[in-house]
């Protein structure tokens, strides 16, 4: 054999044993854009731990005409990101979604509203128009106005639920006189718009006693039942909750992973740090693994809202698994 048939030879075994040991592809469906609301995925992908972990992640961001759930289902995502309220109704509809683990322990969610029109408690809600995101980010606010009683038709004693897009132009334009926002995003759109704290009167989901859980992680449970796809799903886990504590403890790095990330350019750097700051307290205390206390209290509340509940039955141990968080966190 020539020299040259040796090296050739030898090229194509390496070749070939690269191929061998080719990392595990798979893809992560966002609940929203990029932003640091999700950096723990950025931070894992940056840093190195899907790598490690032989994984060849995708990270697709949302969209207000994304539905996660659907492309989970339609196979063009192996886990998606997603609310509890959203995805349990989801799951009530057919959708075989199960929660593999949380990585948020708190709630986010808030109601803003301007000072001017009068609410200082949820029972000046009556009469007047409450602005709200759609695609299952409507369920909470759907959830607490039935557990108030309040009907959210516009009738007489109740109130009227608006669809609104995803920013807060509707309050800053006195088209509603509430809007939903997050701890970490539009509440500090409205103060970059010149509103002071002074000016409005906020109501935390979490203070109210209708808090659920936001933002966890979702697979099929088809992918459940394959053995290769387990173990890809808790190395993924174990990588991505590295990334989260990562993310917690180097906030502003964290940031700037993501905006290395937003392909679109409108992200900035002031509100990405402050969103990861935010964000960092949200996580804080979640080890990845849904705490089942967790879970009952979000379907509680789900439960529990009056004449036109979200849910209409509590899925059980069937919607979540710890089987593997048990694995990644060994």
């Amino acid at each position: 054999m020539t020299t040259l048939t040796r090296l050739g030879a030898l090229a194509a075994l390496s070749l070939a044993a690269g191929a061998a040991h080719a990392a595990d592809e798979m893809t992560l469906q966002l609940k929203w854009v990029t932003q640091a609301q999700f950096a723990g995925y950025y931070v894992a992908a940056d840093k190195g731990f899907y790598e490690e972990e032989d994984l060849d992640v995708t990270i697709k961001p949302g969209g207000p005409d994304i539905a996660p759930v659907q492309v989970l289902l339609g196979g063009g995502a192996d886990v998606m990101v997603d609310w509890l309220p959203s995805a349990l109704a989801a799951r009530e509809n057919g959708a075989p979604i199960v929660n593999i683990a949380q990585p948020f322990k708190s709630s986010g969610l808030m109601l803003t509203c301007l000072k001017e029109h009068g609410i200082e408690t949820p029972a000046d809600f009556p009469g007047h128009t409450l602005g709200t995101w759609f695609f299952g980010n409507e369920l909470p606010l759907y959830s607490w106005m039935s557990k108030l009683g309040y009907a959210t038709d516009g009738s007489e004693g109740g109130v009227t639920i608006q669809k609104i897009n995803f920013n807060v132009d509707p309050l800053l334009q006195k088209q509603v006189e509430c809007a939903t926002t997050m701890t970490y995003n539009e509440y500090w759109q409205v103060i970059d718009a010149g509103l002071t704290p002074d000016d409005l009167v906020v109501f935390k989901y979490e203070d109210e006693g209708i808090s659920t859980l936001e933002d966890g992680l979702y697979t099929t449970e088809e992918n459940l039942a394959d053995p290769e796809m387990v173990d890809k799903l808790v190395r993924f886990v174990r990588a991505s909750m590295k990334g989260w504590k990562y993310a917690e403890e180097n906030p502003d790095e964290a940031a700037e992973i993501v905006l290395e990330n937003d392909a679109t350019g409108a992200q900035t750097e002031v509100h990405q740090k402050r969103m990861m700051g935010e964000i960092a307290k949200l996580t804080a205390g979640s080890n990845g693994a849904l705490d089942p206390a967790d879970f009952e209290r979000t379907v509680d509340v789900l439960l529990s809202s009056g004449a036109d509940p979200v849910i209409t039955a509590n899925p059980g141990d069937a919607a979540w698994t710890h089987a593997i968080t048990d694995e990644a966190l060994k």
